[in-house]
């Protein structure tokens, strides 16, 4: 068939790269320059199952701008407009009564494919970027044990591999962890923990040429029009050296939207209203100072929900969602939480300042559905299918859900049960 992806982030790339795989003649849309330079840019890199469990029973909770900045959850940079109280409420529901143990269940198993599916990939195309194994969920004290036992049991009827660890234990796979900071155990989550999600999606690019998918970069699809046939007309404009050019339109057998935030401008016009919101999220990442005082994978602070993975020589710590934040105005709150995290755990272990020091501060728009999963697979408009609302994990489900949703292309039943990720649970 011939298809098109709009939308060059690690979703689309993935989703172009599986389809070109199956033999599809594959166009990629994107109105930026290159690939993964929105929301996938500066991701946490966190691929292990598991780390999306709620490890404090907090995580669904919207905070408000003035309350307690050390715990986990939806923190509002403002108070919400008149429209936004709806979403926001539908959010907090999620985490009430068995919903969340149905929606981790959906997660997990997505999570556990898509780390496998991005682990053969890497080695079967003999990829080369930044990888290591396992990670661990650092527990503070009793408290945080005991609020961790959901997220434990839940993953173990997932299926999903873990140790309890004891403080030693812990120390020994991370021994760069501070001894100033109390720590009463830790939690290992297995196979690979961290993967670069960008220098993955760079290499995946080329591999997707290789195989003749057509990339068409500084191109804005304007608006899909569907045929009653089941084709798709593909209106777009290009601009090439900032210079504007004219409209034109090309027909696909299908389209899949992989948009992200930018998505609901393209699908609002056919009926389909997605209840798309975003949310921000921050990162750091700087270079290490000395390798012995920096993490050797990654390790994820079960209390604030921030994380601090090693990639290569640069350390990134990410995490916190904000909801309301001006969109390429770091909060200098959220900021501050990760610097504090990482000098809680691995005081030292990169460059701050000086000629050597380069820090890259960072906000990523995360589009987000308001029960915490994606839309994967058709809409009721023949030939449009979605790829998008990942949220905070779109790096970690991004091999799985683009399989996934190849295999349904072709009618095949796929490895992974979608059922939960349907666009029709919102009438799309």
């Amino acid at each position: 068939m011939r298809l098109a992806v709009v939308g060059a982030g690690v979703a689309g790339t993935t989703t172009a790269y599986e389809l070109a795989l199956d033999g599809h003649e594959v166009t990629v849309f994107e109105r930026r320059s290159t690939i993964a330079e929105e929301a996938s840019f500066a991701t946490g890199a966190l691929v292990a199952p598991g780390w999306t469990s709620d490890w404090t029973g907090s995580q669904r909770q919207v905070r408000m701008p003035w309350s307690a900045r050390g715990v986990d959850g939806l923190r509002l940079a403002r108070l919400p407009a008149w429209g936004e109280w709806s979403w926001l409420w539908q959010w907090s529901q999620a985490g009430k009564s068995g919903r969340p143990a149905q929606r981790h269940r959906h997660l997990h198993q997505l999570l556990r494919y898509s780390q496998q599916r991005q682990s053969s990939i890497t080695n079967e195309r003999e990829l080369h970027h930044d990888r290591s194994q396992g990670m661990l969920v650092l527990l503070r004290n009793e408290r945080d044990a005991e609020a961790a036992q959901s997220a434990l049991a839940l993953m173990r009827e997932s299926g999903v591999a873990f140790k309890v660890l004891g403080v030693e234990q812990a120390r020994a796979l991370e021994p760069a962890l501070s001894g100033e900071t109390p720590l009463h155990g830790a939690v290992e989550l297995g196979g690979e923990g961290v993967a670069n999600c960008r220098e993955f999606a760079l290499l995946l690019r080329a591999e997707a040429q290789s195989m003749g998918c057509r990339f068409e970069f500084d191109t804005r699809v304007d608006a899909l029009a569907p045929r009653p046939e089941g084709q798709v007309d593909v209106s777009v404009r290009s601009f090439l050296a900032g210079r504007e050019e004219a409209s034109r339109s090309e027909r696909f057998d299908g389209v899949i939207v992989c948009a992200g935030a930018y998505s609901t401008d393209l699908l609002n016009p056919l009926g389909l209203r997605l209840p798309l919101r975003m949310v921000h999220g921050h990162s750091l990442s700087a270079a290490v100072r000395e390798p012995l005082d920096a993490p050797l994978s990654a390790v994820l602070d079960a209390r604030s929900g921030i994380s601090i993975a090693r990639l290569g020589q640069r350390v990134r710590v990410a995490g916190g969602q904000e909801f309301g934040a001006t969109a390429g105005e770091p909060s200098k709150a959220s900021l501050a939480r990760l610097y504090q995290v990482l000098a809680d755990w691995f005081p030292g272990s990169v460059r701050l300042g000086g000629p050597r020091g380069s820090i890259q501060e960072w906000q990523g728009v995360q589009a987000s559905l308001p029960d915490g999963l994606a839309l994967i697979g058709p809409t009721r408009v023949p030939g449009l299918w979605l790829n998008l609302g990942h949220g905070a994990s779109g790096w970690s489900t991004a091999c799985g859900s683009a399989r996934a949703l190849a295999d349904r292309l072709l009618r095949r039943e796929p490895d992974v049960d979608l059922v939960g990720f349907s666009p029709q649970r919102f009438g799309l």
